[in-house]
């Protein structure tokens, strides 16, 4: 096909103008270097997804069932209870979101006993609504919960592991090694264990039900939105020295209960006697 000097001056023209301005955008993202890369954009803006209220019971039952589904476990169940009753509801974005991802959260991460699965999946949740501003109140709300209450509470219509009843407890810490041994040993049953695994099928559907709570409250409060529940006294009276700036102890970080890896106990590092 031949192009005139009029279309080929034009199209070069075009050329020049798109080369300035991407000249400008860099030389602009230079001049800030706050301003995101192109790279790094993504549909809707970033934490651009609107949340809908669910009614907890129900987010309950659905992570509950998404824990035995396959296997996927804690983290699944758990995501898939918020982000995948909206997809059911709503449609997209919602059902867009490659939801086996979070399988990789069995175990606290593959198996390592890092964060519990089901916590992991509540924070991934509230993250596709809410930056860390804002989110941070919701998963100190959650975290700090799990850390006190005893669980599971949870009781399936029908449950899919082990019939009965299941022993609780206040596992005191968020870190799944600690949740899970910590309530294997009270009750002398074996992590490999169907009773066990229903534990944490029943756990996951109460971590779910109350991140449910926390999703609502904040879509009513807005940025108004406050836990209930106060840093624990361990973290306030340990972080005077070690999480605050100036002190020459400093060397801290995060905000979870420091009791369960720093109780002065022969199998740990004595923090609690003779201490200055």
């Amino acid at each position: 096909m031949d192009f005139s000097r009029r279309q080929c001056l034009l199209g070069l023209g075009g050329v020049a103008a798109g080369t300035a301005l991407l000249s400008m955008v860099d030389k602009a993202e230079a001049q800030n270097p706050q301003a995101a890369p192109k790279r790094f954009a993504q549909m809707n803006g970033e934490f651009g997804w609107k949340p809908h209220k669910l009614d907890p019971k129900e987010v309950a039952e659905v992570a509950y069932e998404g824990y035995w589904y396959k296997g996927y476990a804690c983290g699944y169940g758990c995501f898939y209870s918020l982000i995948g009753l909206m997809a059911e509801k709503y449609g997209a974005p919602y059902n867009t979101f490659p939801f086996s991802m979070l399988e990789a959260n069995k175990g606290g991460i593959s198996d390592w006993g890092t964060i519990c699965g089901a916590l992991y999946g509540a924070a991934a949740a509230f993250a596709l609504f809410w930056g860390r501003d804002e989110r941070t109140p919701m998963v100190n709300e959650l975290y700090r919960w799990y850390e006190i209450t005893k669980l599971p509470i949870y009781k399936p219509a029908k449950a899919r592991g082990v019939e009965g009843e299941i022993p609780n407890n206040a596992s005191g810490s968020v870190l799944c090694h600690i949740s899970v041994s910590k309530w294997c040993y009270a009750n002398q049953i074996e992590a490999t264990s169907k009773k066990r695994n229903e534990r944490c099928g029943r756990l996951t559907a109460d971590v779910a039900s109350k991140a449910c709570e926390i999703l609502n409250a904040k879509i009513d409060a807005g940025k108004d939105f406050k836990g209930a529940l106060a840093k624990q006294e361990s973290v306030k009276t340990c972080g005077t020295c070690h999480q605050t700036k100036g002190e020459e102890a400093n060397w801290a970080k995060g905000v979870m209960d420091c009791t369960p890896c720093h109780n002065g106990s022969d199998a740990l590092m004595n923090k609690f006697k003779d201490h200055p």
